[in-house]
This record gives C-alpha cells, structure tokens and sequence, in this order.
C-alpha cells in the first residue's frame, strides 16, 4: 500500500502576468504535484488569507507590487498567528542584501532572485519544493532561511 500525497498548496503573489505564466509553465513540468492560485497584488493575497478558506502550504511573494508590496504581506502575515506556520518564499527581480537581510529578520523562509534561464527556474522551484513533498515537513520548520541567486 502506498501513501497518496496531496497537492502542495501555493499561493503566488506577483503583478507580473508574464513572470506568473512563466512560473506556471516551469511548476508544471516539475515531478511535483501542486495546487496554485495566483495573486496580482498584495491586497488580493491577504484578501484570500482572511477568507477562512484553507491556507497554502507556501506563498511565492514577489517585493514589488502596487496596492501592497511583499514587505507588507510578510509583514501582516507574521504578525498574525493563524498564519505563522506559512511559508513564505521571496521571489523577486532585484537583489539587494540590506533587503534580503530585512526580509530574514520579518520571517521570510526564502529569497529567491528570479533567474533569466527558464530551466534555471526549473531547478530553483524544484529545490524549494522539495521539502513540502514530505507532509510532515509543511510546517514552518520545513525550510532554514536561504537565498538563491
């Protein structure tokens, strides 16, 4: 008999319609089985978290957004405690240590500088994912801080 996995559950946070189509291009030919909603913009994103529909697994939290910016989203989400046990991958275009360090300290799991090779980001959504194929290991120890560059 053999253990049936659910879906990893992913929220993903990015105004970039492109930069979504492309991540779900990239998730999908991933030996890993997801379940994705997609956010334009922050306010969105916590509009769904407070909905008291079922949480994600992890949220892919893109910095620079109208309305509300990923520093707000994490932000909001580690201050409340329903929410803690998210979590929370940055995926953003730029790279600025002073931020990433920030962004440790505010309780991001993860920051991942979006690379220009498709297959590139492939390899880094795998690697991030990995981790949650274990269910045990959806919790918020599931990953030490790191950054992918």
């Amino acid at each position: 008999m053999y253990t049936v996995m659910n879906p990893i559950s992913i929220f993903l946070a990015d105004d970039d319609r492109d930069d979504r189509e492309i991540f779900m291009d990239a998730l999908s030919e991933l030996p890993i089985e997801t379940s994705v909603k997609q956010f334009e913009n922050g306010v969105d994103l916590m509009a769904e978290l407070y909905s008291g529909n079922p949480l994600p697994d992890t949220i892919f939290l893109d910095l620079r957004m109208p309305l509300m910016d990923g520093f707000e989203c994490l932000s909001d989400i580690r201050n409340i405690p329903e929410l803690s046990e998210i979590q929370i991958i940055i995926y953003s275009t730029s790279y600025n240590q002073n931020e990433v360090d920030q962004l440790k300290e505010g309780g991001a799991n993860q920051y991942i500088k979006k690379p220009n090779s498709y297959n590139q980001l492939k390899t880094i959504l795998y690697k991030s994912l990995r981790p949650f194929q274990n269910t045990s290991s959806r919790k918020n120890d599931a990953l030490n801080f790191s950054v992918i560059v």
